[in-house]
């Protein structure tokens, strides 16, 4: 689905600029293998959304709010489908406890001046969206493998025809740019779990343990391998559509033209 490629706005490990191209979807036979939760089998052609994305990114949290409204366009017409969160970590290298933020940040992007330009820019990408972004709140860059981790146990946790992911994918943004918490930490995060109708305990006890660390590290590079330099990433069944925070409306209308051209692959 080359022809299927727009790019709206993204990050990517140098920062979040617009647009920018990725190679997310240049090539079909890669494109499945960015995606950590692919199923063997799929219900129906054309159905299976998956998103590539990072806890921290604010287009992503951007891009989550069109596709609701694109989804929302798309099941009044009659088209319905499923959402998955995959992994992806903009700071790879980043220690478990994280750092702070704004030291940070400045040494990344070259000043503080150079920070509070891109603040800007989100914060007012964001109002747009109907999100209200905290950054004076936001005090420490955290390592986001935990993060993960809990949204790919909400997927596994959820009963069927639930998206319990999503849900948790919501609260940890929430946490982050709305309300400045360390999402990095185990108690910020089994709060984001239990709002999303988790059960505390169990989050605990998973959180406590390794299991799906080296999952999560390889679903990232296994993206990275894929092409995938920028999120948001958006993929049908498997295959890339577009990377970016694109308006609700050219997302809809993406997902149209790709399910068609799945369907025909079908007939």
């Amino acid at each position: 689905m080359d022809d299927l490629m727009p790019t709206g706005t993204v990050c990517g490990p140098d920062g979040c600029e617009a647009p920018k191209g990725s190679d997310a979807g240049s090539g079909e036979g890669n494109a499945a293998a960015t995606v950590a939760t692919m199923p063997a089998a799929m219900p129906a052609v054309g159905t299976r959304i998956d998103i590539v994305s990072d806890a921290i990114c604010p287009w992503c949290y951007v891009g989550k709010r069109n596709l609701e409204a694109a989804l929302a366009e798309l099941a009044a017409e009659g088209l319905h489908f499923s959402v998955h969160w995959n992994p992806f970590q903009l700071n790879p290298d980043m220690p478990k406890q994280g750092v702070e933020r704004a030291a940070y940040r400045a040494a990344k992007f070259g000043s503080a001046e150079r920070v509070r330009e891109i603040d800007a820019r989100v914060a007012g990408a964001a109002a747009a969206a109907g999100l209200a972004f905290r950054q004076d709140l936001m005090l420490r860059t955290p390592n986001t493998i935990d993060a993960h981790r809990l949204i790919w146990f909400a997927g596994r946790e959820a009963p069927l025809g639930e998206n319990r992911q999503d849900a948790v994918m919501e609260a940890v943004f929430r946490a982050y740019f709305i309300q400045g918490r360390d999402i990095g930490s185990t108690e910020v995060l089994v709060d984001c779990a239990a709002e999303a109708g988790l059960d505390r305990a169990a989050v605990v006890s998973f959180l406590g343990s390794d299991v799906a660390a080296a999952e999560m590290l390889a679903a990232d590079r296994a993206a990275r391998e894929a092409g995938v330099n920028g999120v948001p990433s958006f993929f049908l069944d498997g295959y890339s559509v577009f990377s970016g925070a694109m308006p609700a409306a050219q997302m809809a209308d993406a997902f149209r033209r790709g399910r068609r051209v799945l369907e025909q692959r079908e007939t």
